[in-house]
């Protein structure tokens, strides 16, 4: 029986803990995002401008090497892996890692779209595969960071240097997070909708030279739609990566990113980002810490996302965690922080940089007011 716990008295100032789309950066608000390109075109000068610019904004906050290409396309972080996939597979064998939903996603799009017949190495939730496995003469797909899982690669040691194949790293919840290991990664993708606390609907598309090597010298077996062609004439359409969209952006998500970049940038670039995303880690982790009944999805810390944290329940179902998430929403205590609905259940709470500290700190109390009441 649990003693009584009474309504902690400090909410959240803002509890937004979603996992994507996640915060907005807190100096963030409407009023403040730039607006003399809406209405126009993105193909006019402002239009080229802007989106430019928030391509050069990226590399400088992602510290993107001279070698690798920026290109902003549609559909998120899936879309921009669906184009690296369709685009460059089918010239190597293809090796697939899935330790949670998204991985999933990509094995049943190189297996069953694509027909590839690819090697799956897989984990359960909450635990990494065995990494020595890969075998480097094939392309490797996987998640940087899976954000269902709150598992996450501890670094680029096990990519190998003399790599036959490419490395597909998913790399959405992992950017603007983490050090990332660039001369390791040949395809990367992400979305503004995590770390930047973004509008949905863009993904961003970043390429090595060996990348753009396949793109120009292997041709797929298979048709491509429009969205997904990065290459004319037998050469890498360069103007995707110079603000020359495929197709027509929303230029008032484009200036919202530009808003966190700068932001971002306000904090000393990526290791700002990193130090509060570390810190709102280490915020909770404390939380669980002093609790019996939580703890981490991911129990070794060298693999625990430190942006989507997953945590267990002590006896919880599926139900419980509907409880449990909707009462937290209901208080103003915290938003969407129940489990992706693939993995077991649990609660899921975003620590990404554009969440405070403070926040996370103030949701600990709310939590052991929430089981008490749902254990009553």
């Amino acid at each position: 029986m649990m003693s009584e716990v009474t309504t902690p008295q400090v909410r959240p100032a803002r509890p937004y803990f979603s996992s994507g789309p996640c915060a907005k950066p807190p100096v963030w608000d409407a009023s403040k995002i730039a607006t003399e390109s809406l209405g126009r075109s993105h193909r006019a000068k402002i239009g080229k401008t802007r989106l430019a610019y928030c391509i050069d904004l990226m590399r400088e906050m992602l510290q993107l090497p001279d070698t690798h290409r920026i290109g902003i396309v549609p559909g998120s972080d899936t879309g921009a892996f669906e184009m690296a996939m369709w685009t460059m597979l089918g010239a190597k064998p293809v090796t697939t890692l899935a330790w949670e939903s998204f991985g999933e996603g990509w094995v049943t799009d190189a297996a069953k779209q694509l027909k590839l017949d690819p090697t799956v190495i897989r984990a359960d939730y909450g635990q990494l595969p065995d990494l020595t496995e890969v075998d480097w003469s094939n392309d490797v797909l996987f998640t940087w960071n899976g954000t269902t899982s709150g598992i996450r690669v501890p670094n680029g040691d096990w990519i190998a240097d003399d790599r036959e194949g490419l490395s597909f790293a998913d790399a959405t919840s992992a950017v603007f997070a983490y050090d990332l290991p660039w001369d390791k990664i040949d395809v990367a993708t992400f979305s503004w909708q995590k770390v930047l606390g973004g509008e949905g609907g863009h993904g961003v598309l970043i390429l090595g030279p060996r990348a753009v090597e396949r793109l120009e010298n292997y041709t797929p077996a298979w048709p491509l739609p429009k969205v997904f062609r990065l290459v004319s004439k037998g050469a890498l359409a360069e103007g995707v990566f110079k603000g020359e969209t495929i197709n027509t952006p929303s230029m008032l998500a484009v200036e919202d990113a530009i808003f966190a970049l700068e932001w971002a940038k306000s904090l000393g670039g990526l290791d700002g980002l990193k130090a509060r995303s570390d810190a709102n880690a280490a915020a909770l982790d404390k939380i669980v810490s002093e609790r019996e009944w939580l703890s981490h999805l991911a129990a070794d810390p060298a693999s625990r996302s430190k942006t989507s944290v997953c945590l267990s329940v002590a006896g919880a179902d599926a139900d419980f965690i509907k409880k449990f998430a909707g009462l937290l929403e209901a208080e103003g205590a915290a938003y969407d922080i129940a489990g992706y609905r693939d993995a077991p259940p649990g609660l899921r709470i975003w620590c990404g940089a554009t969440v405070d500290t403070a926040d996370i700190e103030a949701l600990g109390p709310w939590l052991d007011w929430t089981y008490a009441e749902l254990r009553k």
